[in-house]
């Protein structure tokens, strides 16, 4: 049964989510001022995935100022119809020198949304930019909707700085409740946030390239250049070489794989902190460093299973790629796996934390040849259901729930609609 948002007065602890079907679709072209401390070139999940956004927009006729960080001395703004960057001054992030942060920024905000007034604020990070720009838009009344991205409270753990983590999550708490609705990209973190006082959250999925991410740009000439006999079962990891991706699970199953079949072999793509680590760990894997675009793609097709041991996604894009390229997926059960695998079906699942049956789950990838080509082509069919225009118009819907909120977020219930206890 629907109930009118307005017409629950403890929204701000209910579990019961805001469904974004249920919301209108944005009816006109709007003015949209989409505010992120990271974007390509820089590669990482939430840049890319905000990439694929503001295409989708864009094609749909609205205006978009991105305003991010100035990345390198030489970036420039790029200009076009209905598109122009802002760049902010940044500075590295900790650990992550090849990424920018932005600086407080809110009196720059506050002259820029002056002279060229957005219909609404999207804020898709959390960092002192993000901050600027909720505090530029509080000054003009402005619109503002938000994302919910990244685990920083969880990366804490990883980095020796797990005391921080209540702090961080009384940060987060009190950014995104000052928002009209926060999009968030799985079920289990929208609960877990729901249970830490996140208020008015939006279950918004994530699309996948199906053209670009397809098992047709399987390369023998690839696996060749890998060393790999025909038949070789090639495994793959494709993301940020980090503490916070559980790279000792990915070592530990590869291994268990490799003593049940010898001839397995393990292609890592990415780079990051903890490559040096890895590479000493295994020394025999094959370290293909960051890939882009067609050559990204054509690594995942020419691999035969996809191994994804993290435990601190919001998401998780590169799921949804393996899954579009036709590999059977291990992960653990939670954010976008949990979602789309079917274990046995299209893919294995192991229990959050339960490494042990995480090991188990990557001997049968190797040893059930004939069951690994069966979930192959279901995660094929899986992904072709995940296109982006559909969650471009869930974003949209979103935009047109903020703007009917308008300047207060405690308005916003009146804006949506939510399904008591279920989907």
């Amino acid at each position: 049964m629907l109930q009118s948002i307005g017409s629950m007065p403890r929204m701000a602890s209910s579990l019961s989510p805001i469904v974004v079907d249920d919301m209108p679709a944005a009816q006109r072209s709007l003015r949209i001022a989409l505010v992120t401390e990271t974007y390509p070139p820089e590669v990482n999940g939430v840049a890319l995935t905000l990439q694929r956004i503001v295409e989708g927009l864009h094609a749909h006729h609205h205006d978009i100022q991105l305003v991010r960080p100035r990345q390198t001395v030489e970036d420039m703004a790029l200009r076009a119809d209905r598109f122009h960057e802002v760049l902010m001054r940044g500075f590295p992030i900790p650990r992550y020198p090849e990424m920018k942060m932005g600086v407080p920024s809110k009196k720059a905000l506050v002259s820029l949304w002056s002279r060229r007034r957005p219909d609404l604020v999207y804020i898709a990070t959390e960092g002192p930019l993000g901050w600027s720009a909720l505090q530029a838009a509080a000054v003009l009344k402005l619109p503002v909707c938000s994302d919910f991205r990244t685990n920083f409270h969880a990366y804490s753990r990883h980095y020796g700085i797990g005391w921080l983590q209540r702090p961080i999550m009384g940060y987060l708490r009190k950014f995104h409740n000052r928002t009209a609705f926060t999009m968030v990209p799985s079920e289990r973190l929208r609960v877990e946030l729901a249970t830490n006082g996140f208020q008015r959250l939006v279950l918004v999925s994530r699309g996948v390239d199906t053209a670009l991410f397809d098992p047709a740009r399987r390369s023998e000439e690839l696996r060749r250049a890998w060393g790999v006999e025909p038949g070789t079962v090639v495994v793959l990891y494709v993301g940020r070489l980090a503490p916070e991706k559980n790279l000792g699970a990915l070592a530990s199953a590869f291994f268990a794989m490799r003593r049940a079949h010898p001839a397995t072999r393990l292609v890592v793509v990415g780079d990051g902190p903890a490559r040096h680590t890895l590479v000493s760990a295994i020394p025999d894997a094959i370290f293909a460093g960051t890939r882009y675009g067609e050559d990204l793609a054509a690594h995942y097709a020419s691999a035969d299973a996809f191994l994804f041991p993290s435990m601190t996604e919001t998401f998780g894009n590169v799921t949804l790629e393996a899954l579009a390229s036709g590999l059977p997926v291990l992960a653990y059960d939670y954010a976008a796996a949990g979602q789309l695998i079917r274990s046995d079906e299209n893919g294995l699942l192991a229990r959050l934390g339960d490494e042990p049956e995480f090991i188990r789950q990557a001997v049968r990838l190797a040893a059930e040849r004939e069951h690994a080509l069966r979930m192959a082509l279901n995660a094929r069919q899986t992904a072709n259901e995940l296109g982006w225009e559909r969650i471009v118009t869930q974003v949209e819907s979103v935009f047109s729930a903020t703007l009917a909120a308008g300047s207060e977020p405690r308005a916003a219930g009146a804006a949506g609609r939510a399904v008591a206890g279920a989907m």
